[in-house]
């Protein structure tokens, strides 16, 4: 996520691990590959996926991820496929086939 502009720069929905971090690395447009800095958790597969140069490592204090972890959680909250199934359910049809 753009931090001054809020716009969605780059997506992967999937797995935690290396490949899931290179697929949202190349899922970003080249010119923030290129020139911009990518501030994460300090979740490992970024250390080792994220060049050095583009890429910090930060905790929640510094407030450099509270945009996209805002975002995050408004996804949560209110895409109940995304929820446990126990807190929320998308529809009857999908949530009966689901149960079987």
């Amino acid at each position: 996520m753009d931090a001054d502009t809020r716009e969605i720069v780059g997506v992967h929905i999937g797995d935690h691990d290396e490949q899931a971090a290179r697929k949202l690395w190349n899922s970003l447009p080249p010119v923030y590959r290129q020139c911009a800095v990518v501030y994460t958790d300090f979740w490992t597969a970024y250390g080792a996926v994220f060049p050095c140069k583009r890429h910090r490592a930060v905790g929640k204090e510094t407030g450099k991820t509270s945009y996209i972890e805002r975002f995050n959680n408004i996804l949560r909250q209110r895409v109940s496929r995304l929820v446990r199934k126990t807190l929320s359910f998308y529809g009857v049809a999908e949530l009966k086939h689901e149960l079987r």
